[in-house]
C-alpha cells in the first residue's frame, strides 16, 4: 500500500519534503523502529482516544506509552482509547492500525507530546505496517506548531 494517499496529499500541499522507507511488516511501533533501524524515541506514533466531544490523536515517541490520565487531565475531561473501529473510521485510508502522526491531514485535533521536539529527525507511519515516513526535526516541528504540546506519555 505505501503512504496513504491523504497523508501524502497533505504533506505535498504544505510543501513538506519527506523519504518513504520500506521496511518488514511490523505489527507495532516499537517493532517498526526496530525493522527501519530508527531510534523509537524518534519515531511519532499516532493513539486516538475519545472523549465527550469525539476524538484526539495523541503523538508520542514509540519508546513511550499515552498516559491517558495526563491527558484527561489537560482536556479536564476522562478519555478512553478509541475502539479499533473507531480508528479506521476516522483513517480510512489506512490499513487498521497504521495510524499516521498528522492529525491535520484527516481533519483531527491533536497534542504532541513535549519529548519528540529538538530531534534532527523524526519517522511516522504512512498508512500501512511496512512504510514509515521520514521528514526532518525542523519540518515535524513545523507540522506540529499549532498543536498543543505537553507531556503525555512515559
Amino acid at each position: 500500500m505505501g503512504i496513504a494517499i491523504t497523508l501524502q496529499q497533505f504533506l505535498d500541499a504544505q510543501h513538506v519534503p519527506y523519504e518513504v522507507l520500506e521496511h518488514k511488516r511490523t505489527g507495532c511501533s516499537q517493532r517498526t523502529a526496530d525493522a527501519s533501524q530508527v531510534p523509537s524515541e524518534c519515531l511519532a506514533k499516532g493513539v486516538v482516544v475519545r472523549h465527550k466531544e469525539g476524538y484526539l490523536l495523541t503523538i508520542v515517541p514509540a519508546s513511550r506509552q499515552v498516559q491517558l490520565d495526563e491527558v484527561g487531565r489537560w482536556l479536564e475531561w476522562p478519555v478512553a482509547l478509541a475502539s479499533e473501529e473507531e480508528v479506521s473510521a476516522l483513517f480510512p485510508d489506512c490499513e487498521h492500525g497504521a495510524v499516521p502522526a498528522i492529525a491535520a491531514a484527516y481533519g483531527l485535533t491533536a497534542v504532541v507530546d513535549a519529548s519528540l521536539e529538538g530531534h534532527e529527525h523524526i519517522y511516522f507511519e504512512g498508512g500501512d505496517h511496512r512504510a514509515l515516513v521520514h521528514v526532518t526535526g525542523p519540518q515535524f516541528h513545523r507540522l506540529m506548531e499549532k498543536v498543543p504540546h505537553g507531556q503525555f506519555a512515559a
